[in-house]
């Protein structure tokens, strides 16, 4: 969660706003900010989005490589999650300041893409026990403008949407090795199924029992405590994560559970629209990302 130095009037001035239903940005307590996404923007990538949240800047590539599974589980692909947050991102992030933050990212991201409800990952071996496809899921922070776990996780869902992976056959063996030939037809590829994959959801605690969603930096800064929820396009609740040191009202939490729900549903149908919209424009055009 972002350090600014608020004073003591800010803080009190932001808190009260809420509290009257009306926040310094002029949403109420669960209003959501502008969304930006764009899928297909990294060339050299398998599958890449970017998503910018007002000031929230996300830049998520995926790539494939070939290695073995993992010993207990022989006909399962892999999948890694990696996060950076750039220097420039937020002046907290200089030297070593980001890396509690990307390891909380991370380890959440694996919780909710490790149940096989949300990605399929047998889908990804080739030769069981022997070869499989290993998803590089790399997550790099730009520009932190507060709610990194939502921004993260519609990223993430959207290059893992985008992702084209080459279709690979075995075509015989050489001295014990296996030899493995790609599809000469570049339209011949394999998509990853992520139509089960969850949404994240934070509601921060500013105020008592008064919980806001997208909080932006300078909210951060007055909230104690969030619940993080990961919501799938069913509407289930696949994982929980608290962050910070408060606490919650058995009341507000279960009230928080509740909105993140019907606020991950709603998402789940405006971020399924658009990537069905990216995916139907012919011959677009890959601009890169610099």
């Amino acid at each position: 969660m972002t350090d600014l130095n608020l004073s003591d009037a800010e803080k009190r001035y932001i808190v009260d706003g809420v509290k009257l239903g009306v926040r310094v940005d002029g949403r109420e307590r669960l209003d959501y900010r502008q969304l930006e996404l764009e899928t297909g923007i990294v060339s050299t990538a398998n599958g890449s989005a970017r998503v910018r949240l007002d000031r929230t800047d996300v830049l998520v590539t995926v790539k494939m490589e070939m290695e073995p599974p993992a010993p207990d589980r022989p006909k399962n692909g892999r999948i890694y999650f990696f996060v950076n947050c750039s220097a420039n991102a937020a002046p907290e992030f200089e030297g070593r300041g980001g890396e509690d933050l990307a390891t909380s990212l991370s380890s959440m991201l694996e919780r909710v893409y490790s149940s096989p409800h949300t990605l399929d990952t047998r889908k990804l071996c080739v030769v069981e026990g022997k070869y499989a496809k290993a998803l590089y899921v790399d997550i790099e922070i730009l520009e932190c403008g507060g709610n990194l776990f939502d921004t993260v996780s519609v990223g993430v869902k959207a290059a893992l949407w985008a992702t084209k992976l080459p279709r690979i056959h075995v075509v015989g063996e050489d001295g014990g090795e296996l030899e493995f030939a790609l599809s000469d037809n570049p339209r011949d590829v394999d998509t990853v199924d992520v139509s089960n994959a969850p949404v994240l959801i934070t509601h921060l605690r500013i105020t008592e029992n008064l919980t806001v969603i997208d909080p932006t930096p300078e909210e951060e800064c007055c909230g104690p405590v969030a619940v993080v929820v990961g919501v799938t396009p069913k509407g289930q609740i696949t994982a929980t994560q608290q962050l910070g040191s408060g606490t919650f009202t058995p009341r507000t939490l279960s009230s928080s559970i509740k909105s993140a729900r019907d606020l991950g549903l709603r998402i789940h149908q405006h971020l399924l629209l658009k990537l069905h919209q990216e995916e139907s424009i012919e011959n677009r055009q890959i601009k890169g990302f610099l």
